[in-house]
């Protein structure tokens, strides 16, 4: 992929008044004393030129999208959905990253042009991403995630463009600040509390998100869009198709139970395995878990102390599980916690009967109240293990797919792009 460097005139000559504002930002969000040089306070960005549009096109079809990295997790993985698919309509995209990273790279199109703000921590992108507004001057922006949220609005404030800001939350915002894990996480996380109405839109990827921000923000619940995530499209059948191990399509050992996401808290596979050891006592099963994460130990810890560890499978993070998804018997998610669980949606897109957590939120709004699979309360191995036996045991599993097909990109994309769009104020 070829790169090139935004090469720009120091900030210096927009004023010393201005200079000097960006020397204390810097040091309150915490860049490196050595790095206060002019072009790398207002961010000489990199640019992973996906096509030959020119760095500074000034159109008014110029869209942006603003995010962390494409480290892997559901988030990142809509943004570059959303991303492909405002291209493919026609649209100048933007994909601006704080540090350009993560196995979702190669999934970004030639339509699409990825910004490196080249910066391993959020809060550092923020001159950075104020001089890619102040240059670039998008239409509009998209953020994602809460800390991105809050420097995208900051960004936003001191670079005084008309760029229209809306910012997305993919899960509950009560949630992320009780589970901040330092102060620059909390006090991002209550900054964005307090300047979320400073955005032009605001959208939520389900209904109880939206609802638990209405109250925790203080916003108007008439100001939040819900927009359900683009999980479905022609992409995930075409990954879907590809071969898969022998191993995953073999029937010997039983049936083939799945789940998907960060080995984290949040997705509680500690009770997922609990269950599965219950299961295990009934009939014969293997459980695969796909991703990676901080609790990998104590997750093989506990599958050893159940004595199941020989039938549960952490592969870590795999580039293409849909295959593994639409051969298995079963997909689970346990999770404590949620916004919309893409996982849940693309494995029912598979085709893959599912047992789900009643976990705020995404589920019941997906499983419309366990209409399309058991929903179980959180935490609870036992009504797990259940729900598990039960749905392996159904001989004619609800249509799934057909339930699937509501979440797909076109209905998504059409979302997003009557709030960015919007002329409403």
């Amino acid at each position: 992929m070829a790169i090139a460097r935004l090469v720009s005139e120091p900030a210096v000559s927009d004023g010393n008044r201005e200079f000097r504002r960006m020397c204390w930002l810097s040091w309150f969000i915490g860049v490196p004393r050595a790095s206060r040089s002019a072009d790398q306070l207002w961010g000489r960005g990199v640019v992973r030129k996906r096509n030959s549009r020119s760095a500074c096109s000034g159109k008014e079809d110029k869209l942006a999208l603003y995010l962390p990295s494409l480290r892997g997790g559901g988030a990142e993985r809509v943004m570059v959905t959303l991303a492909n698919s405002f291209a493919e309509r026609g649209y100048e995209v933007d994909l601006v990253l704080a540090s350009a990273e993560g196995p979702y790279l190669d999934e970004v199109e030639d339509g699409v042009r990825v910004v490196d703000l080249g910066c391993p921590r959020v809060r550092r992108s923020l001159p950075g991403l104020v001089r890619y507004l102040k240059r670039e001057r998008p239409r509009a922006m998209l953020s994602a995630m809460g800390h991105a949220n809050a420097i995208a609005l900051v960004a936003r404030m001191i670079a005084r463009v008309p760029t229209r800001l809306i910012v997305s939350e993919r899960t509950h915002f009560s949630v992320s600040l009780e589970q901040a894990g330092g102060f620059w996480a909390r006090l991002t996380g209550h900054l964005g509390r307090r300047i979320y109405r400073r955005a032009d839109g605001i959208i939520a990827v389900s209904e109880g998100v939206s609802d638990d921000l209405a109250v925790r923000a203080g916003l108007p619940r008439e100001r939040i869009e819900v927009v359900f995530n683009p999980a479905v499209g022609r992409w995930l059948e075409a990954l879907a198709a590809e071969p898969a191990n022998e191993f995953w399509s073999s029937t010997n050992g039983g049936p083939l139970v799945v789940a998907m996401g960060r080995l984290t808290e949040a997705k509680d596979f500690t009770t997922l395995i609990r269950a599965f050891a219950l299961l295990r006592e009934q009939l014969s099963a293997r459980l695969v878990i796909l991703g990676e994460g901080p609790l990998r130990g104590e997750l093989e810890k506990e599958a050893e102390n159940l004595g199941v560890s020989s039938n549960v499978y952490l592969p870590g993070f795999v580039d293409n599980p849909f295959p593994v998804i639409t051969r298995a018997d079963l997909f689970v998610l346990s999770s404590a916690w949620e916004g919309l669980p893409n996982g849940l949606i693309q494995a029912m897109a598979c085709g893959t009967p599912v047992v789900s957590t009643d976990c705020p939120s995404g589920p019941d709004e997906i499983l419309e109240g366990g209409r399309w699979g058991h929903l179980v309360p959180v935490g609870d191995e036992t009504a797990l293990a259940e729900a598990m036996v039960a749905t392996l045991d159904e001989c004619t599993p609800p249509d799934v797919v057909a339930r699937a097909a509501e979440f797909s990109v076109d209905r998504a994309a059409d979302g997003y792009l009557a709030v960015m769009l919007s002329n409403k104020e």
